[in-house]
């Protein structure tokens, strides 16, 4: 009866930690570059603390948060605070809550045809993504160029019907944001995410006409839903995305075109 109560005992103990490491699985949405890149990184960090770090890439912006909302999934690392407003707009039991800042993605102005933003022809076409968030974005930094003028150079969410002034009589098409890079060849520029641009080997810093600088509001965020936020998992992984060492992987490897936000 001992020695039974002793196999027992030695199956349990084996059991038990594999329950706790099952328990503490965490399933995060990225987009690939740099934000599944990101999540490699502090995966084997992550591991020796007992948190299972599983990543499921997409490549569109929409899935990730919809998957987090309907709890297909613990999180997600690829939206800004901008994006995340206007998510929630659109969907009104939305549980997601930011929990880290984490790095900021200068947006940036492309062209195959054109070296320099002086030569951009008067009735150019310019595509610049078509989500509420990023197309706002997009405008905004247009106006900073001094290509157009905007009714409310402030706000995030400013779209067509805002331009006051067009003296280019610049052509916006509003686009899919991942298919911007497909189409940079057939248009004459191109306001392109730098996720996106760095998937299609641009360089947002050798590459582009213009960039944002460091003072953007549109830092991507770890998101988790309202029920997990406080986790165990969750706070790991928020301090391992926060930690000098994801800072000096980010420095080194994006060499610019993807700015630390801690």
């Amino acid at each position: 009866m001992r020695l039974k109560f002793a196999l027992f005992a030695s199956t349990l103990s084996l059991v038990l930690p594999l329950a706790a490491q099952a328990a503490d699985k965490l399933v995060i949405a990225a987009t690939p570059v740099p934000h599944a890149e990101i999540l490699e990184f502090v995966k084997p960090q992550l591991a020796k603390q007992g948190v299972d770090l599983q990543v499921k890439v997409f490549t569109d912006y929409v899935q990730p948060a919809v998957q987090v909302n309907e709890k297909r999934l613990d999180g997600n690392f690829f939206l800004h605070q901008p994006y995340l407003d206007e998510f929630k707009k659109g969907h009104k039991n939305d549980i997601e809550v930011p929990v880290a800042k984490v790095h900021v993605e200068p947006f940036a102005g492309y062209s195959t045809k054109y070296k320099k933003l002086a030569d951009l022809p008067h009735g150019a076409t310019v595509a610049i993504p078509n989500d509420p968030s990023n197309s706002g974005r997009a405008l905004l930094l247009l106006e900073r160029q001094g290509l157009l003028k905007l009714k409310d150079s402030r706000s995030t969410s400013a779209t067509k019907k805002d331009i006051v002034s067009n003296p280019k009589d610049l052509k916006i098409r509003e686009l899919e944001a991942a298919t911007l890079p497909r189409v940079l060849n057939q248009v004459d520029l191109a306001l392109i995410n730098t996720n996106y641009a760095l998937e299609a080997k641009l360089n947002p810093v050798k590459d582009s006409l213009f960039i944002e600088d460091g003072n953007s509001p549109y830092a991507n965020l770890l998101v988790a839903r309202e029920d997990n936020k406080d986790s165990a998992a969750i706070k790991k992984l928020s301090a391992a995305l926060t930690s000098p060492e994801v800072k000096k992987f980010i420095e080194e490897k994006y060499k610019g075109a993807i700015v630390p936000a801690f």
